[in-house]
């Protein structure tokens, strides 16, 4: 089997999972005996270019020709199975898919963003979720409020591009959504059932995990879509000392507010940013850990890697969050909903207790029954984003982490292992060639 995955790297200076990601699934896929051909750009190729090819970048994101001409060769030369696309922007364009049909090659896609419909791609703007630009033919919102880059020019090609491609989104040969989030935002942007497979990524097995350890480990860029000032405000309606230590490793904007946190209370301790060895170590340290995002975050690593470790989560009840966790029951409304509905969801309890789930896992055995508003799923819990809410889960989490720990590692490997997840991957490959 002959692959070509097409991806446009993000800038290495802002650390990226979605470049981690396809080079790990490129590696599992060559170790499968999967002949891998990559084909890949970089944004950190745009200083270097020529003044011509600089010229040329304004309309890239529409139609990038040198792309275009360069992904024909290949594909003329190899004759793959399948194009699998990750990111196309600026230096790809959506139009590959275009140029992958015109040589007779099915298109997968892996959906890692909302930018179908949104030009941020992560539907949160100013500090609150935003769809504004959801069910309208030109994304006007968008531009208005500079939402690609803070630039109301790049912003207007943005959303110009996302309504030149709608037909070319349409056209993909099947999608892989990382989450049922991703899958009910693709059905709602109009891909029929059939054409949506999930299928999450995956992390490396870390081996045997490592007993407990104690309190709560935060590790996430700091930045407001991802929650930090929110977990900070729940923790500070705690008393010091009562909940272990909170251990936060990350850089970004809200880094002053987590340093003087650290300064004003023993019991939160600021990591920085961390090594993998720094990782495993922060992990293995902590008991749970905690996912706070406050936008619809599509798959968040950590918390894989945190289930990998044998560590349940605490997070809220957003995007990706209660699907990896084991908390998105059916009936409950996923992902792509305004924050009210993540309220609501948390509101009702969550999901009912997994078959054969020992009652430690709700509050320490023989502990208080679970508050509503908390929703437990197989390997954590979830709840509203609001601090009053995950203030009243925080010592649920910490005294039900033992009962979780063992079904945390459970829901890794039969979920995110790399063996499982790679042959998910070559038997959506397989199914491509046989239509």
């Amino acid at each position: 089997m002959r692959i070509v995955v097409a991806h446009n790297r993000y800038r290495e200076a802002q650390p990226s999972g979605e470049n981690t990601m396809v080079d790990s699934e490129i590696a599992q896929l060559t170790a499968a005996g999967v002949e891998v051909l990559p084909f890949i750009r970089s944004s950190d190729e745009i200083p270097s270019m020529s003044k011509a090819a600089k010229a040329l970048l304004p309309i890239s994101p529409i139609w990038a020709p040198r792309a275009q001409q360069d992904l024909g060769r290949l594909l003329t030369e190899h004759r793959p199975d399948v194009l699998h696309l990750h990111n196309p922007y600026p230096l790809l364009s959506p139009w590959v898919v275009r140029t992958a049909h015109r040589h007779g090659v099915p298109v997968v896609q892996t959906v890692h963003n909302y930018r179908q419909v949104c030009s941020s791609g992560i539907y949160f703007r100013d500090g609150v979720i935003c769809q504004d630009c959801k069910g309208r033919a030109l994304g006007v919102p968008a531009i208005k409020h500079k939402c690609y880059r803070d630039s109301t020019a790049q912003s207007a090609l943005m959303a110009t591009t996302l309504a030149v491609h709608r037909g070319t989104w349409r056209s993909v040969d099947r999608y892989i959504a990382l989450t049922t989030a991703i899958a009910d935002h693709l059905r709602d942007y109009g891909i029929p059932d059939d054409r949506i497979v999930v299928k999450p990524n995956a992390v490396p097995d870390p081996g045997r995990p490592a007993p407990l350890g104690d309190g709560f480990l935060y590790m996430a860029r700091l930045s407001p879509e991802k929650g930090v000032d929110l977990l900070l405000d729940a923790w500070r309606r705690h008393p010091v000392g009562t909940l272990g230590t909170l251990r936060v490793a990350g850089d970004g904007e809200l880094r002053p507010l987590v340093e003087a946190a650290a300064a004003e209370r023993p019991d939160v301790v600021y990591l920085g940013q961390l090594d993998r060895a720094g990782v495993r170590a922060a992990v293995e340290a902590s008991a749970v850990v905690i996912a706070a995002s406050m936008w619809h975050d599509v798959l968040p690593t950590v918390i894989i890697e945190a289930l990998a470790s044998g560590r349940p989560v605490l997070g809220t009840a957003l995007g990706g969050i209660p699907y990896l966790v084991g908390a998105d029951a059916p009936h409950e409304p996923a992902g792509t909903g305004p924050a009210e509905i993540a309220s609501a969801v948390a509101g009702r309890g969550g999901p009912a207790m997994p078959a054969g789930m020992p009652a430690s896992a709700v509050a320490g055995g023989g502990g208080p029954a679970m508050p509503v508003g908390i929703g437990l799923g197989e390997a954590g819990w979830v709840v509203a984003p609001e601090p009053a809410a995950l203030a009243a889960a925080l010592p649920v989490a910490r005294a039900g982490a033992s009962g979780l720990a063992l079904a945390a590692r459970a829901r890794y490997e039969r979920t995110f292992h790399p063996d499982v997840v790679t042959k998910q991957l070559i038997d959506i490959y397989a199914g491509m060639t046989r239509t």
